[in-house]
Parts: structure tokens; C-alpha cells; sequence
């Protein structure tokens, strides 16, 4: 299945860390706090002392320094484990569950043309590439980099960089566009695939909104109209996946499955996969901002 034995050092030096921010704003925190922790340790009859000002006795001073302390250290212990969480997440979680995505398309060398929506920094891209390459496929897989303003992440050319250090930039193609409204005509992929991109879609009207599922509905409904008849489909994402495979299962996609739950980003995530059928009754339903699903969010 192309290179899976990595360490995450290897990975993180190629594709680097989306959001970095926020592994670095909880690492901070936890480090604050594990000073704080320390402070009450090596000064507690101290801080017991000026607990005293506000209540009366000495044990209840000394039992509210304590667990004062004891939460402090417990909130440097959760701070670390998130911190450590998010930066297992987007760099070696990432890589696996790569992997597992293109490891649910039994045959590379018969794809032609695959899709990734929301490429961010390649993991997912390449991957695919590397199938095709494997496979000795003529084959090509597309990127799609957001176009919105609030869709933070790297520039197609850094994104072209990993696919040359990778070796397959004979493979990859990467192009700006909107996940809601695909610039490509319907039936024109074999395969489309995402990596915990399309939770992020419609977050600019609130996340638990009616207005936000309705706009990861379009998504959903686009990469199904640009599948080929028969083609696969394959999503990875955090807690919306189940609302996916429902919404997927009233669109007649065939073979609907949703993997076991996997912890990240400190939510849960599952992979949902799924099969055009090769003769759709109908056409896919336009999704309109007033979706039911809104209950579900």
C-alpha cells in the first residue's frame, strides 16, 4: 500500500501541521498550569495561609488549597493529553487513516480519474497518487483546495511540493473551487475521496445550525454527481459522519458503511464509504438551507 511505515517525524517534515495554533495554544496552557500545579506543591502552607483570609478554619483551608492544586495539576495533565491528541490527529492518525481510505478500492489500475476534496496539505492526495503509481495506472487524482476566505490551509504549490518530494507529481493535479458548487461535470470521477474537511463547510453560519448541515449537504450532493456511475466514494470526517451515511442512504447510494469510531482532534471520527449505483433513478435532490438534519448537529 505504497510507504505506510513512517514515523510521524517523518511525516510532520514533509506536509508540516495544519492549524498549529491550536496544539501550541493547550501545550502552552498545560505548561502553565503544571507551574501552577508546582507553586501550590513547594508553597502550600503559604497558600493555605491566604485561603484563610477568605475561609474560616484551618481544615477547611487546607482541604480547599488542596484540591485547588489537585485540579490545577488535573487541568495540565487534560491540557497535555489534548494538546498531544491534536498533534497525533493531523500528523501520524492522518497518514493511518489515509491508508485505510485508499486501502477500500480494491482495484487502482481500473481509476482513471479520482477526486480529493479538500486536499489541505496532500496526505490524502498522495496516498491516492502512490495507489495509482503502484498500480501501474495512467490515472490522475485532482485536489481541491478551497476557495472561501475562512478555509485556512496551504497554497496549491505547497501542496505540489509534497506530491515532488513524494515522487508522484506526475499523478496529482491541484486546483482551486468550491466544494459546494464542483467545477466539473457530472459522472467525471471514479473516485472521490476527503480527509476531515467537510465538517469545516458552512461553519461561517454557526456549527450547530440548520443553515451548516445544509451546506455539508451540498458537498455530499456534489461529490455524488460527479461520480461515475458504479464509482466509490470514501469520507473521513469528525461527528457528522452518521448524518453523512443517512443522508447518503435517502440519495439510493448503494453498499453505505460507516467504520468503527476513532478518537481525533479530541472528537469522534468514523469513515463512511459508499457506491454509486450504475443506474439512478432520479436525479439528486437540490439541499436546501432549511434541512431537516438540524436536530442532529
Amino acid at each position: 500500500m505504497g510507504k505506510q511505515s513512517r514515523d510521524w517525524a517523518q511525516i510532520c517534515a514533509i506536509y508540516g501541521l495544519d492549524d498549529w495554533e491550536t496544539p501550541l495554544f493547550l501545550f502552552v496552557n498545560g505548561v502553565g498550569f503544571s507551574i501552577l500545579s508546582l507553586l501550590f506543591l513547594l508553597y502550600f502552607e503559604s497558600i493555605c495561609f491566604l485561603f484563610q483570609q477568605f475561609l474560616p478554619g484551618s481544615a477547611a483551608t487546607r482541604f480547599a488549597a488542596g484540591f485547588t492544586g489537585s485540579v490545577t495539576a488535573l487541568t495540565a495533565v487534560c491540557l497535555f493529553f489534548a494538546a498531544g491528541n491534536f498533534f497525533y490527529s493531523a500528523v501520524a492518525l492522518h497518514w493511518e487513516m489515509s491508508q485505510r481510505i485508499v486501502s477500500t478500492i480494491p482495484d487502482w489500475s481500473i481509476v482513471k480519474q479520482a477526486l480529493d476534496l479538500g486536499c489541505g496539505r496532500g496526505i490524502l492526495l498522495n496516498a491516492v497518487a502512490m495507489q495509482l503509481k503502484k498500480s501501474g495506472s495512467s490515472g490522475r487524482v485532482v485536489g481541491l483546495s478551497p476557495t472561501r476566505a475562512h478555509f485556512h490551509g496551504p497554497t496549491p504549490a505547497r501542496t505540489l511540493e509534497t506530491a515532488r518530494i513524494e515522487g508522484v507529481q506526475e499523478y496529482v493535479t491541484c486546483r482551486p473551487g468550491d466544494p459546494r458548487s464542483l467545477p466539473f461535470s457530472d459522472g467525471y470521477f471514479d473516485v472521490v475521496v476527503s480527509s476531515v474537511f467537510v465538517h469545516r463547510v458552512g461553519k461561517e453560519f454557526g456549527e450547530k445550525t440548520a443553515a451548516a448541515a445544509a451546506e455539508r449537504m451540498r458537498v455530499l450532493s456534489e461529490a455524488v454527481r460527479v461520480l461515475k456511475p458504479g464509482g466509490v466514494g470514501v469520507f473521513w470526517d469528525v461527528v457528522h459522519a452518521p448524518e453523512y451515511a443517512r443522508r447518503l442512504s435517502e440519495m439510493k447510494m448503494e453498499e453505505v458503511a460507516v467504520s468503527e469510531r476513532v478518537t481525533a482532534f479530541m472528537a469522534g471520527s468514523h469513515i463512511v464509504s459508499f457506491r454509486k449505483p450504475r443506474h439512478l433513478p432520479g436525479t439528486v435532490a437540490e439541499v436546501s438551507v432549511d434541512w431537516r438534519f438540524s436536530n442532529l448537529c
